[in-house]
């Protein structure tokens, strides 16, 4: 009887020991710095009333199943995918890349509305898939964004616009920071080019 008592007491006393047997987040070591996207220019501060005929909502584009972590793609092969080690994303790139987006729409004079506010419709929708993200080495290293966008309104138009954007920088090191300032620059430059088509 004493034996069966014992028993569950000394494993206890054993498991303790060994430490945890499960590591949240995984065995990885946590990374030196998250990587952050920001546009190159803050948006300007609110001023005033808008018409509503002239607001936009940019939505959170749709990723592919690699771009839904917080961890930075490396196009190896023509159907083969790493990821860069050691780099690893504050929030997911498409959540940045909007809001990247919508502060440069602001930048140009743009109304942008917040997509989570429910109390105001916007006139037009900006929305899209954010196809590429990531580091290329199949050749030359480079990063490459895509976008493909699809600009709907003023509502009761009956249309949606339809555009593709792509943007690539070299990088000339592929440590973590160096690809995300490529990342950045690319990201920054393709979001003037959607700003000028949508004004357009």
């Amino acid at each position: 009887m004493m034996k069966r008592r014992f028993a569950p007491a000394l494993a206890a006393v054993i498991l303790a020991g060994c430490g945890p047997l499960v590591q949240l987040g995984g065995n990885a070591p946590a990374p030196a710095t998250l990587l952050v996207l920001r546009a190159a220019s803050p948006p300007p501060e609110w001023r005033g009333p808008t018409a509503l005929a002239d607001t936009l909502s940019v939505a959170v584009p749709d990723v592919p199943a690699e771009l839904q972590t917080l961890r930075l793609p490396v196009q190896v092969g023509p159907a083969g995918v790493q990821y860069l080690a050691g780099a690893s994303w504050s929030e997911q790139p498409n959540r940045q890349f909007q809001r990247l987006l919508a502060d440069t729409l602001a930048g140009v004079g743009v109304p942008v509305l917040d997509s989570r506010s429910g109390n105001v419709a916007p006139a037009r929708l900006l929305t899209g898939h954010l196809r590429e993200f990531g580091l290329d080495v199949r050749g030359t290293p480079v990063v490459r964004v895509r976008y493909d966008a699809q600009l709907a309104g003023p509502r009761g138009g009956g249309t949606v616009a339809l555009r593709s954007f792509v943007a690539q920088e070299p990088v000339a090191s592929q440590q973590p920071e160096a690809v995300a300032a490529a990342l950045g620059r690319a990201a920054n430059r393709l979001a003037g080019e959607v700003a000028a088509w949508v004004k357009g």
